[in-house]
């Protein structure tokens, strides 16, 4: 499997915290100066996933195999295109987003088969570390509880097949040689971050950092 250094990405069932974990490291790398950073999310909020975030709010009716392929479309354009990831790695910025390939390989996987989310994605890069944000799906769903409105995916039945799912892939992107690191979600916000953060200082690009100061 092809690894992409100096990329890191959240992942989660919803409710997890990946988008508050995002916010949190974005803060905890703007004060500590080193390295040079870039966050970013999927979808993106380029058009074609504005048009996914319309699926999800259910305000465009989509048949799953169409979102599936809006969902590759959005990653390779998140990925290759202008401001993309790779642009960002390449300039020696330390690049972390809130969900990637595999949430893809979970979400479409439930909704239309394995088949063609593998298809649509199995040339994408991995990232250097995954953190894997695991909690009850009780946990989650009562965090989701105050939101004014649910996406399609956000209810049990669908998270508690998301959580299996997640755990089951990760197996194989570990046997894959890709990096996943397992976080208790159901913890903190800040006590979740302070133990992402205790493990990205290790990556190699953050001891550059420290020399280089």
């Amino acid at each position: 499997m092809e690894i992409i250094s100096n990329f890191a990405v959240f992942e989660g069932g919803d409710g997890s915290g990946t988008t508050t974990q995002l916010s949190l490291l974005e803060e905890r790398l703007k004060n500590s100066k080193k390295p040079a950073f870039f966050s970013t999310f999927e979808p993106t909020e380029g058009q074609i996933g504005r048009i996914i975030r319309s699926a999800l709010k259910k305000e465009l009716p989509l048949k799953p195999q169409t979102l599936a392929m809006l969902f590759a479309a959005d990653r390779n354009e998140h990925l290759y295109g202008v401001n993309g990831i790779l642009e960002h790695v390449k300039k020696g910025s330390f690049v972390v987003s809130d969900r990637y390939a595999l949430s893809s390989l979970v979400y479409q996987g439930l909704e239309c088969g394995d088949d063609l989310p593998a298809f649509l994605n199995d040339r994408f890069p991995a990232p250097e570390i995954t953190f894997f944000l695991d909690i009850d799906v009780e946990i989650a769903l009562n965090r989701m509880k105050n939101r004014s409105t649910l996406e399609i995916y956000e209810y049990r039945e669908f998270q508690e097949k998301v959580r299996e799912k997640y755990l089951s892939l990760i197996k194989i992107y570990r046997n894959s040689g890709a990096r996943v690191e397992i976080i208790d979600a159901s913890k903190s916000a800040r006590e979740v971050a302070d133990q992402v953060w205790s493990i990205l200082t290790l990556l190699p690009i953050f001891k550059v950092s420290e020399n280089s100061l």
